[in-house]
């Protein structure tokens, strides 16, 4: 571990690269953590630990069950919105939303959730329903001992402001429910729609963190406060702590809707949602976690220390704490394990032996085929994050297709409605067969006019290279050279910007359908993922 000393680290933004938006930040005696949403990928929330605030590992998914999260036919990017993580009284509190249906007006339907843990690792408990007004719930322990619960309130009458404003409730910790009246406590800015709620108290002031303006450009994070927690609040001098809004050169587009920690020595810092767009419009690797040192002024607001609310993408790391880099633990690359990867991830559903084995053919991780990639149920599919701008992935498949209904290969993927596959099927005269299927917001099909043929027997090598928003698919047979397969295609496919709100960020990754039912399965020997 490396003793150099603090004031000379520099943290370098985006710190949670790829998707990872909406970040919780906490601290834990001298343990960081940052919860981040998750929506329709499996595990629930996605936490990274560090001890530093400059270098952070991931280390856990706690809503890995069935009972805590099922997604199954939820859409795309819905499912697990903005989770806040406490802890208080010995326990983690994790605060969670499961969103089933937000796309069209004027409703949505948002669950509350509540699990605890006596640890970060876990066991994490059963989920408490709390409410269902609105989203981004979030849980503040008064030093006092009370405990209150916050939630924007979503109003779908159509004269009305959709985002309405924070509710405020009380929360017992005895009876794990919401008690005493409902409090509407803030209507938010002109920069509309109010939302992601966090409380803190300090010299005698309750603070009240909102994000505001959508989470796209126009993206901010507006602090207020209060001498009582229920109001009213008075809005910052500045009226955002962090916006890029206006300013294209800014290298972290979309600040906002963020949260704060104190270090053990005092100092203040905020971590903070971002995009990094890759031609000046598309945020390929999706919504990102960056943070900004923040410094308290004589007037007792907080603002960012470098003077202004735009984000920079170096801040002053933190003094009096050592740099405390994460041992190098790159996976392999090869199913020789009995537990997949931590990185990946499934859509919607845990991952079983109905549909994914790593031991029925030792060294291979087995894929049993399921429903196309238009599902928003059950898929036999499992990613990883895209968090370079630069990347190559590569696997080898041995996969012996019967009719034209079943389908193994590798993807990028960003949703139902929009990704691309390499995909290896069963054509009637052609035999074994390759293609790559297009699907751009809901249009999907086979892009190349003629299938390419491949030898019935013998595992095929595919790869992907995506360099900016330029993707470029290839394939191998044994011992053959990498051949180019299609046209370069177009990688914003894979972002929020492209042609419809999502929440999400690119993937790659190894998929398998089976329409026909019949379950036919894939083995891939291995996934290389590398960057830059």
């Amino acid at each position: 571990m490396s003793t150099q000393s603090p004031s000379s680290a520099v943290i370098q933004n985006p710190i949670l690269k790829g998707f990872n938006p909406d970040p919780s930040i906490l601290r834990v005696g001298e343990d960081y953590y940052i919860a981040n949403s998750t929506f329709e990928w499996f595990p629930g929330v996605q936490i990274h630990h560090s001890l530093d605030l400059v270098n952070w590992r991931l280390i856990s998914r706690p809503l890995d069950r069935s009972s805590q999260l099922d997604m199954v036919g939820n859409p795309d990017s819905g499912g697990i919105w903005a989770p806040c993580l406490t802890y208080a009284d010995g326990l983690f509190y994790l605060i969670y939303t499961d969103v089933k249906y937000w796309k069209r007006e004027p409703y949505k339907v948002a669950y509350n959730y509540l699990v605890t843990a006596p640890t970060i690792n876990g066991p994490w408990s059963e989920p408490i329903f709390l409410n269902g007004s609105g989203f981004d719930p979030s849980l503040f322990h008064d030093d006092d001992g009370r405990k209150w619960f916050t939630n924007m309130v979503w109003d779908h009458r159509k004269q009305n402001n959709r985002f309405a404003g924070i509710l405020l409730q009380e929360f017992c910790p005895k009876t794990h429910t919401l008690i005493g009246p409902i409090k509407q406590i803030f209507k938010g800015t002109d920069r509309a729609l109010v939302e992601g709620p966090h409380l803190y108290k300090k010299n005698g002031y309750y603070y009240l963190l909102t994000a505001e303006g959508g989470t796209e450009y126009a993206h901010a994070a507006t602090l207020a406060r209060s001498r009582n927690i229920d109001g009213p609040y008075e809005v910052h001098p500045d009226k955002h702590l962090v916006s890029s809004y206006g300013h294209p050169e800014a290298a972290l587009q979309k600040a906002g809707h963020g949260s704060l920690v104190e270090t053990q020595h005092g100092e203040w810092y905020l971590a903070h949602l971002c995009g990094r767009p890759v031609d000046g419009k598309h945020c390929t690797l999706g919504r990102e976690t960056g943070i900004q040192k923040c410094v308290w002024k004589s007037d007792d607001w907080l603002y960012l220390s470098h003077g202004d609310m735009i984000p920079v993408a170096q801040t002053e790391g933190p003094n009096g704490i050592p740099l405390a880099p994460f041992a190098d633990c790159e996976w392999s690359g090869q199913f020789d394990s009995t537990a997949l990867d931590i990185h990946f991830q499934s859509l919607r559903q845990p991952i079983t032996e109905q549909w994914l084995s790593l031991t029925e053919r030792p060294g291979f991780l087995r894929l049993k085929g399921m429903e196309p990639t238009i599902s928003t149920f059950r898929q036999s599919l499992i990613a990883r994050r895209v968090q370079s701008f630069d990347v190559s992935v590569e696997t080898a498949v041995d996969f012996h297709p019967t009719t034209f209904q079943q389908m193994a290969g590798l993807i990028a993927y960003y949703d139902t409605e929009n990704h691309y596959y390499l995909r290896i099927s069963h054509d009637e005269d052609l035999g074994r067969t390759l293609n790559i299927i297009a699907t751009d917001s809901a249009t999907s099909g086979e892009i190349l006019a003629d299938d390419v043929a491949i030898p019935a027997t013998g595992d095929i090598h595919l790869r992907l290279t995506l360099n900016g928003a330029a993707l470029q698919f290839e394939y191998a047979l044994a011992g053959a050279d990498w051949q180019k397969i299609g046209p370069v295609l177009n990688g914003a496919v894979l972002s929020d910007d492209h042609s419809h709100l999502g929440f999400t960020g690119a993937f790659v990754g190894l998929c398998c359908q089976d329409i026909s039912g019949q379950k036919q399965h894939a083995d891939f020997s291995h996934f290389i993922y590398r960057e830059g």
